[in-house]
């Protein structure tokens, strides 16, 4: 049903910026809450940021604050991630998610429904 497809990660310095977006498909956009979770090598799969349907709430993990933002074009069936500042400990492949509830994406015993295949984003020192 819903589908996720990521776009924008690739190769680049530290302090630079990239923007990466999630295309979404298959169901009402606006029914939906998204995020990005990102996982490095050798790492658990971390939570990044989430944004509620409406796009009216979002939630950002303390070691991105001030650095990313999500946001999401409902029009567009389309979330994205604006990376700032971006440094090496954040090199990571990152997974666009989707489900019905706000509540999963920071849940420790659950996961979003819905997710993309991802996208690498490299940070080089």
């Amino acid at each position: 049903q819903v589908q996720l497809v990521e776009s924008g990660g690739g190769l680049v310095q530290a302090g630079g910026s990239l923007r990466l977006s999630c295309a979404f498909s298959g169901r009402t956009v606006s029914n939906y809450a998204m995020g990005w979770f990102r996982q490095a090598p050798g790492k658990e799969r971390e939570f990044v940021v989430s944004i509620s349907g409406s796009g009216g709430s979002t939630y950002t993990t303390d070691s991105v604050k001030g650095r990313f933002t999500i946001s999401r074009d409902n029009a567009k069936n389309t979330v994205y991630l604006q990376m700032n500042g971006l440094k090496p400990e954040d090199t990571a492949v990152y997974y666009c998610a989707a489900d019905t509830s706000l509540i999963v994406f920071r849940s420790r015993r659950s996961a979003p429904a819905y997710w993309g295949q991802g996208t690498q984003v490299t940070v080089s020192s």
